[in-house]
C-alpha cells in the first residue's frame, strides 16, 4: 500500500559519456509519506476513535480491492480507467484511516491491511460482495456511494480533526463515485431489455446488504461528537436511491435486510478468497519493499 519515491523529483544523472551503465544512473529522493495522509501526523489516543477509523478504513479498502478486479475486464476501456480511479480514491481514504487507526497501538497501514486475519476485519458485507457481472458491480456501487457520500458529508463536522479531514477530502471524491454509479444505473435500467433485466436482478441481489450500514451500536453512542449515528443517514440515502430508480421506473426493492455481521468480524463467504488474494504477496515475501 505504501511507496517511497517522489515522482515529482528531478532525476540526477552523470553525463552520458561518463556512465558505465548504458541505462544511466538515476536516483530519486526519498519522501516522507506523512504529507499524503489526510489529517497529517496526529495520533489516535482513544481506542473507540481508533476502532471507528478502522471500520471506515476497512470499508474503503475492501471496496477498492473489489473494484480493482475490473481492471482490464470492464466492458469498455473508459470503464477500466473510471473504476480504477474510483478504486484509487477509496484506497487513499483507506490509507489515511488505517494509518490513524493503527497509530493507537503502533501498527502501520500495511500491518492492518496485510497482517490481520478475516475475523479481525470490520468491513460491512455490502463492500465485500463479489463483483458479479457489470450490473451487479454498478448496483453495489450505487448503494455504497449513496451511503458513503451522506456519511462523509456529516463526518466533515466530526470533533476528531483527522476523521474530519479525511471526510472533507473523501466527500469530493465520493460525489463523483455516486454520479458515475447513477449514470450507469440509468444507462442499464433504460437500455436494452437484457441490460434492464440484469440490473433489476443485481439490485435485488445487493439490496439486503444495505441494512447493515444503518445499525446503531454502543460505539456510536460513546463517540457522539466524533462518529455519525448510522440510523440518521437512512432517510437521506433512501430518498436518493428512490429518486434515481424512479427516473427509469425501477421499483425500490422490498426485500428484508440481511443478518450480515461484518462489524463483528463475521464476513460474507466471498471475503476469505478476496482477502487471500489481497494479502498473498505481503505474506509470501514479508518485509519486502519496492
Amino acid at each position: 500500500m505504501s511507496t517511497s519515491t517522489d515522482h515529482g523529483a528531478a532525476p540526477v544523472a552523470e553525463p552520458v559519456e561518463a556512465l558505465d551503465d548504458p541505462h544511466g544512473d538515476v536516483s530519486l529522493d526519498a519522501r516522507e509519506l506523512s504529507a499524503e495522509f489526510a489529517g497529517g501526523e496526529d495520533r489516535a489516543t482513544d481506542p473507540d476513535v481508533a476502532a471507528y477509523a478502522l471500520r471506515l478504513g476497512d470499508d474503503a479498502l475492501i471496496l477498492s480491492q473489489n473494484l480493482c478486479g475490473w481492471i482490464a475486464r470492464a466492458p469498455e476501456l473508459e470503464e477500466d480507467v473510471a473504476l480504477g480511479n474510483i478504486a484509487l480514491d477509496l484506497l487513499g481514504h483507506a490509507r489515511s484511516l488505517l494509518r490513524y487507526a493503527g497509530s493507537y497501538d503502533g501498527r502501520s497501514e500495511d500491518d492492518l491491511a496485510y497482517w490481520r486475519d478475516e475475523p479481525e476485519f470490520r468491513s460491512a458485507w455490502l463492500f465485500e460482495l463479489p463483483n458479479g457481472d457489470f450490473a451487479h458491480t454498478i448496483a453495489r456501487q450505487l448503494l455504497a456511494s449513496a451511503y458513503l457520500l451522506e456519511l462523509y458529508r456529516d463526518l466533515t463536522a466530526s470533533a476528531d480533526p483527522v476523521i474530519s479531514a479525511v471526510a472533507a477530502k473523501a466527500e469530493k471524491e465520493v460525489d463523483y463515485h455516486r454520479d458515475h454509479a447513477v449514470q450507469w444505473t440509468l444507462r442499464l435500467a433504460g437500455g436494452t431489455d437484457e441490460s434492464r433485466r440484469r440490473f433489476l436482478v443485481a439490485l435485488d441481489d445487493v439490496w439486503p446488504y444495505l441494512d447493515e450500514l444503518f445499525r446503531d451500536e454502543p460505539l456510536h453512542e460513546r463517540l457522539e461528537k466524533v462518529a455519525v449515528r448510522p440510523s440518521s443517514l437512512r432517510g437521506r440515502v433512501d430518498d436518493v436511491l428512490a429518486a434515481v430508480l424512479a427516473e427509469e421506473g425501477v421499483p425500490v426493492p422490498s426485500i428484508p435486510g440481511s443478518s450480515a455481521g461484518g462489524r463483528r468480524g463475521a464476513h460474507h463467504p466471498s471475503f476469505g478468497p478476496l482477502l487471500a488474494e489481497m494479502q498473498v504477496l505481503a505474506r509470501r515475501h514479508p518485509g519486502a519493499t519496492w
